[in-house]
């Protein structure tokens, strides 16, 4: 497996990015033991372990493992992490997950505070461009060469360049959906001192769309490549994110769009796994049938503060045992709200098992933000196998987080076909709803008859299917209740119970520092 077998293994590309005065690219280096990209690709086998690097970027922070040579300054490296810093923007920000962490200004996510200057909305702005950056000069380097490849390498190159643009496509979505109008920098674009300009969400929502329609060809097929690199199945899911939300980006219904790209996901042999539980265990790889696109982490070769293993040590604290969540100790800093809680028919696991809260010396209740033993626990990621033994390395886990997968496409289609998108079917939607119900229940008790399928009942079976795997703030932005008063939950505005909060906060701010430094930056309305 690529990722698990080589993810330490970087190339020098970190120093044309981020040390850009050391030298000129095309120039030759000035330090005489740095190695340029020119040199680096003329060597086949740096084609696929260059490609790591790009897929690192999603997993870890720098090149020395969990500390060390960060890619990106301004922040403690650990709060760096890409997945960690998308998954407290999706889920601290919403009903699902709420922390007593007083590092930094995190806390503002919850309550719907932030300002241009906060530094975990420019950590999350700075590390999608810095992943964008590195994709385009993976693909600058790479495209020009693999006509004067040898004909045996010349296909597998051309899957790592696909691989390199689907990668750069979903860091241009994570951009958009969080940003809105941001700059689009292509390979094609020079290298330096450049200020790129804003186009205008449509221009890139139609770049991601473009970009993911012109690789598919040129993507392994669905179910085919090695575990955790992208494949057809991956960039016909990110159009179906893409389609879902198109009324949200750009004021235009893709409902039909969306549920094609469904369809093509559900015909192409993937399966729900038949225990729940397992989807986010530490062999979640093994096997796996249902998870369309994962990033991969492993105790040994993925050490990092950041991505599943911040999931999992924020989430143990009070009564629980480490050992049973497969670590050390917990940082007992995230949990969840009553809003998660009160969506299932009870909180025990016992009648639907996707409530996986923890209750022994829990309060429902959040009086103290501070104190984790306010608000449920969670224990649906762990650091154990699915035999219940934790992993060798209980410091950093092996637990490898699901980006996209099966049952999120089937809630995808039924909402799409709720929302009147053509080329699909109601009864259809319900067989699919109900499969992922059948699992959860153990039998068929939890299914639905056509008249429950509603589109508020969709949106509440996301939550039960789908909780801390990163949804919940774009799925509320998509139903209006993100901001506003149309949803309060506990804590929304920094009020116990809750409170309406501006229609801004459906964007993050361009980071103050990035406005500073590019004249061309154009603020959002309202920061």
């Amino acid at each position: 497996m690529l990722i698990r077998s080589t993810l330490l293994l970087f190339t020098l590309m970190n120093v044309v990015f981020l040390s850009g005065c050391l030298y000129v690219l095309d120039e030759g280096p000035i330090d005489s033991n740095v190695t340029t990209t020119a040199d680096v690709f003329n060597n086949p086998e740096s084609y696929k372990l260059s490609l790591v690097k790009l897929y690192a970027g999603l997993a870890v922070t720098g090149q020395m493992g969990a500390v060390g040579q960060p890619d990106i300054s301004g922040i403690d490296e650990g709060f760096s992490a890409y997945l960690r810093q998308y998954w407290c923007a999706q889920e601290l920000t919403t009903d699902e997950a709420i922390i007593g962490s007083v590092s930094g200004n995190i806390r503002e996510y919850h309550a719907h505070n932030w300002s241009a200057s906060n530094e975990m909305v420019t950590a999350l702005y700075s590390r999608i461009f810095y992943q964008i950056s590195i994709c385009n000069e993976y693909i600058r380097q790479v495209a020009p060469r693999i006509s004067s490849l040898d004909s045996e390498l010349q296909p597998e190159v051309i899957h790592y360049l696909a691989e390199a643009r689907f990668l750069r496509a979903l860091s241009y979505w994570h951009a958009l959906d969080f940003f809105g109008d941001v700059p689009l920098v292509t390979e094609k674009d020079p290298v330096g001192k450049y200020f790129p300009k804003q186009p205008g969400k449509k221009v890139v929502f139609e770049y991601i769309e473009s970009e993911l329609k012109a690789i598919e060809d040129d993507l392994v097929d669905a179910r085919n490549n090695e575990y955790a690199r992208a494949d057809k199945g991956c960039a016909w899911a990110l159009l179906v994110k893409l389609y879902l939300n198109a009324e949200i980006y750009i004021d235009e219904k893709k409902y039909s769009e969306c549920i094609d790209y469904c369809k093509k996901i559900i015909n192409s042999g993937y399966k729900l796994h038949p225990n729940y539980p397992y989807l986010f265990l530490a062999d979640n790889h093994f096997n796996n049938p249902e998870i369309i696109f994962p990033v991969a982490f492993d105790g040994k070769y993925t050490k990092t503060y950041g991505g599943t293993n911040f999931i999992i040590f924020s989430a143990t604290g009070g009564r629980m045992d480490p050992e049973k969540m497969g670590i050390v100790s917990g940082w007992g800093i995230t949990r969840t709200t009553k809003a998660l809680v009160n969506k299932f028919p009870d909180s025990s696991g016992e009648t639907d098992i996707r409530a996986m809260f923890f209750k022994d010396g829990q309060n429902i209740e959040i009086e103290n933000l501070t104190k984790f033993q306010d608000g449920y626990a969670i224990h649906k990621f762990k650091n154990v196998d699915s035999g219940g033994i934790a992993s060798p390395n209980k410091d950093f886990v092996d637990t490898d987080y699901p980006v996209f997968r099966l049952a999120d496409i089937y809630l995808s289609y039924a909402e799409a076909v709720l929302r009147e998108g053509r080329n699909g079917e109601l009864e259809e939607a319900r067989k699919h709803v109900n499969q992922i119900r059948e699992r959860a229940y153990g039998n068929t008790h939890g299914c639905i008859s056509l008249p429950d399928l509603t589109l508020f009942f969709i949106l509440d079976e996301r939550a039960r299917e789908l909780y801390w795997e990163g949804h919940r703030r774009t799925d509320l932005i998509r139903y209006g209740m993100f901001t506003g008063s149309a949803y309060i939950w506990p804590w929304k505005g920094n009020q116990p119970a809750g409170t309406s909060t501006e229609v801004k906060y459906n964007l993050f701010p361009i980071p103050s520092s990035e406005i500073g430094a590019n004249p061309e930056l154009v603020q959002h309305i309202g920061y």
